[in-house]
């Protein structure tokens, strides 16, 4: 069958994306074939279309590695799955970017009735990070202070609803006054607006002088040595996106001078390898968007043969929450 899909042949600005027929053959051995409703856009993408690490595709190919819609037909030896489920997915080769496409079945989760594919799309990426970050990558208990950056954005969002459930005490950052209101309603105790505060300073000063347990960090180069210099001593940096740039050689001996700080650089990847775990972690994700913990996302959408006009958006800090591509 054909359709329709993002491709690009060289990495570069967001012009090097458009929209072309494909052919798409019936889908393989442990694959499913689904028909998208809805595709997440995530900084691994803007990431991919740059080139800034490789991804697990050949030029000219697609993007896209989270998304929402039905299975249209299972290839030999799928089980578990029928023509007509409900499924959201995140990780497997990048192809969201399409109207329909083939998917390992490994990496297919069934979404709850109550979900609808839009909020799956906006919350299946970005939500099952923030529940690596918070309750297995560093498992954040009442009472820890935490610095979350990009308090407003996708990832953000959700991870400082959750924090505040747990019982952290929450100081998120943002680019502009304007996102101040946003990160208060995502459940920040403190926020502090970066084009005009020195973050470690107010850091130190909301915490009297103690610091936070740990650092969550999407922003990247400028951003990552004020997170260092917020930690508590024996805290933790956790530095997983850079929509600002690579962060810069660190030096491990400043670690010790720091505090015998802990820094790592985790990837959903790594979190969701193991079957079982990603079915786990998906059902707690499920979980807090049923029982109220994580009010339903910020979504802004945009046709699928926009797909260059989101990814600019997004990377110039135009957008608030999830953003989501419509086929």
């Amino acid at each position: 069958m054909q359709t329709q899909a993002i491709r690009f042949s060289a990495f570069g600005t967001p012009e090097v994306l458009s929209l072309h027929p494909v052919d798409l053959p019936p889908p393989g051995a442990a694959e499913i074939q689904l028909r998208h409703t809805a595709v997440g856009l995530n900084f691994i993408d803007i990431y991919h279309r740059k080139g800034v690490f490789a991804a697990p595709l050949s030029l000219p190919g697609g993007l896209g590695v989270e998304g929402a819609g039905r299975v249209t037909a299972v290839g030999e030896g799928v089980t578990g799955f029928a023509p007509g489920d409900r499924v959201a997915y995140v990780g497997g080769p990048p192809g969201a970017y399409a109207q329909a496409r083939n998917l390992p079945a490994a990496r297919a989760i069934k979404v709850p009735d109550r979900i609808d594919d839009t909020t799956a799309a906006a919350m299946i990426f970005k939500g099952l990070t923030a529940e690596y970050l918070i309750h297995r990558c560093v498992a954040v208990q009442p009472g820890d202070r935490v610095l979350v950056h990009a308090a407003a954005g996708g990832v953000g969002s959700i991870a400082c609803q959750w924090l505040k459930a747990i019982g952290a005490v929450v100081i998120g950052t943002v680019g502009s006054k304007a996102k101040v209101h946003a990160a208060l309603r995502n459940g920040c105790a403190h926020v502090i607006v970066t084009e005009t505060e020195d973050v470690a300073a107010r850091v130190r000063q909301i915490t009297e002088g103690k610091g936070v347990r740990v650092a969550y960090d999407s922003v990247g180069a400028d951003t990552f040595a004020a997170s260092l210099d917020s930690l508590a001593p024996r805290g933790t940096l956790v530095s997983f996106g850079e929509s600002s740039g690579p962060v810069p050689p660190l030096a491990v001996s400043s670690l010790g001078a720091k505090g015998s700080l802990f820094v790592t650089r985790p990837s959903i990847a790594h979190y969701t390898a193991d079957r079982a775990e990603y079915q786990a972690a998906a059902q707690r994700l499920f979980a807090a968007m049923a029982d109220g913990t994580l009010a339903p996302p910020q979504v802004t959408t945009y046709p699928l043969a926009d797909a260059a006009r989101a990814q600019d958006d997004m990377e110039h800090r135009r957008t608030q929450g999830s953003v989501v591509l419509l086929p």
